[in-house]
């Protein structure tokens, strides 16, 4: 019976061997945190602007005082 081939680490699963091995898990946990920032960063983002059409909006159909 023959065993399957093994295949080579990509480079980025290498690096991110090596990288685990010298950050241990405070690097992923800064970058998870990173991401939730960026994340939520975006999501204001959008409610900024769902607020800015609901505001011109509103002022389109409010009479002008003439």
């Amino acid at each position: 019976m023959q065993a399957a081939p093994v295949r080579p680490p990509s480079v980025t699963e290498a690096l991110l061997l090596v990288e685990g091995l010298l950050f241990g898990g405070q690097q992923r946990r800064a970058r998870r945190n990173a991401w939730a920032s960026v994340l939520e960063d975006r999501r204001r983002a959008e409610d900024r602007r769902e607020a800015q059409h609901v505001l011109e909006a509103v002022s389109a159909r409010t009479p002008q005082d003439t």
